[in-house]
């Protein structure tokens, strides 16, 4: 399972992979627009989008630049936060004090295993969040869209099986995901209305 494996050149259509390369796409920067529809419900003066990413994994450059493109489309200003380890995350939050209203969080395995860091540091700045899993929301951050996890491993191993039953891998076309889940922590919400009344709701 990857982020986008056609503009990532894994494989040559999702229809047809060719090679040796078959899978699921999870569409996380298919999905940017509709995040930032979700945020802007939820926040209808956004004027200043954070947008933290792994400026060392491609997949999740290509996802931050489709989030600037949509934002600009929208009149948002977005702030970028490279990242590429782990203890720049403090720096990039505190580099942004007061200069954005929401913070847009590009996951992927670094950013993953650091969601409890980007979650203190954005409740303790105030700051409503959006993700692309769950597991942020649970980790106490604010909101989160993207495919149904579960539901894609459950696929992905649907598909191991035709493999090693014989099919070829080139030959099954990528499939993207068919459920979505919206997520929101009411708790985190609670606490955030102090932070949206200046944006107006």
């Amino acid at each position: 399972m990857t982020t986008d494996p056609l503009r990532g050149g894994l494989v040559a259509s999702l229809s047809q992979p060719g090679g040796n390369v078959t899978g699921l796409s999870s569409q996380q920067s298919e999905l940017a627009g509709k995040r930032l529809e979700l945020l802007r419900e939820v926040l209808p003066n956004l004027r200043r989008l954070a947008v933290m990413a792994n400026a060392g994994y491609l997949e999740s450059v290509l996802e931050l630049g489709e989030v600037q493109a949509i934002a600009r489309n929208l009149g948002i200003e977005s702030i970028k936060l490279e990242v590429r380890r782990a203890e720049d995350i403090g720096p990039a939050f505190e580099g942004l004090k007061g200069q954005a209203d929401a913070l847009y969080v590009v996951a992927d395995g670094l950013l993953g295993s650091n969601r409890l860091r980007i979650v203190t540091f954005a409740l303790a700045a105030h700051l409503p969040t959006i993700f692309n899993q769950r597991a942020y929301v649970a980790a106490g951050g604010f909101l989160s869209y993207g495919p149904n996890l579960p539901a894609q491993f459950r696929r992905a191993a649907e598909i191991v099986d035709k493999v090693l039953h014989g099919a070829k891998p080139g030959e099954i076309p990528v499939e993207q995901p068919t459920k979505f889940d919206f997520i929101i922590n009411l708790t985190t919400a609670d606490a955030a209305v102090s932070a949206m009344a200046p944006l107006g709701v």
